[in-house]
């Protein structure tokens, strides 16, 4: 794949990434991926953030400890989290002069026509006056939002609804292998051109203790961006300048360039 060609990318970044695992953000982390973001917008791709962290953030700001499991617990931290994760973005890039505006998804949108046009409308108008957009699950509103993959899903709705040329999905580990990579003898997978059933079931594994996420989340997320020829990359997030890496066609990753087998 010729990254040189990309105009615009969904980006996805998960809770391990943009937290500590205390559940606290990770404010250096969030300055480095938005400076970063905004350098790269700056060359002439446009960008659109999908972000986790609102509920890992809404926990650690009312006392929790660890990812809530009750529903109703979700939407308090997701209603608190949500604005200090957005105080957090819109302060940062605006320290690069990029205006950044909130869009939150919910699964009617995929289910609406209307609602589908309106989200798609409104990405468009907000792209084509150099906006920002970030996105996030609207997980206040419905308790079945809160079952979004931790955003994974929701990353690759996003990249449907804006037309993506590619997506990239930021994680804690340098993308897919064979078996965990915790084991020794795991071997890397640099590139897959089929999303089989066995590939997905081979998938296991959950994320930090504040996200919800794995890899088998992400595959399904690959997935889904297939089946509109979107190609996607999993990539390790530790360090956010690994996305000027992937422009440049040198990045360590895992690239998907998939059909899906009928």
């Amino acid at each position: 794949m010729d990254y040189k060609k990309v105009k615009r990318a969904v980006i996805k970044v998960g809770t391990s990434t943009l937290s500590h695992k205390t559940g606290a953000p990770n404010f250096r982390r969030i300055s480095h991926l938005v400076r970063v973001l905004s350098d790269i917008k700056n060359s002439g791709i446009e960008v659109v953030l999908v972000t986790s962290g609102a509920i890992g953030i809404g926990a650690e700001s009312l006392g929790l400890t660890s990812r809530p499991t009750e529903d109703t617990v979700k939407q308090a931290c997701a209603a608190v989290g949500q604005v200090s994760l957005m105080r957090i973005y819109s302060d940062e890039f605006s320290h690069y002069g990029k205006t950044v505006a909130q869009i939150l998804i919910t699964r009617n949108a995929l289910k609406n026509d209307e609602r589908a046009e309106n989200v798609r409308n409104t990405f468009g108008e907000l792209l084509s006056r150099g906006v920002l957009p970030i996105v996030n699950a609207n997980d206040t509103v419905t308790t079945s939002q809160l079952g979004f993959d931790e955003n994974d899903t929701l990353s690759a709705v996003t990249a449907k609804f804006c037309k993506a040329d590619l997506l990239v999905l930021l994680t804690d580990v340098d993308g897919l292998y064979d078996r965990n990579p915790s084991d020794s003898d795991a071997k890397f997978i640099p590139y897959v051109s089929v999303i089989s059933d066995a590939l997905l079931e081979a998938a296991t594994g959950k994320g930090t203790a504040f996200s919800s996420g794995g890899m088998s989340t992400k595959l399904k997320a690959v997935r889904f961006a297939a089946e509109e020829n979107i190609p996607t990359v999993i990539l390790n997030g530790d360090n956010p300048e690994i996305l000027y890496d992937l422009f440049n066609g040198t990045a360590k990753g895992t690239l998907f360039e998939t059909f899906v087998p009928q």
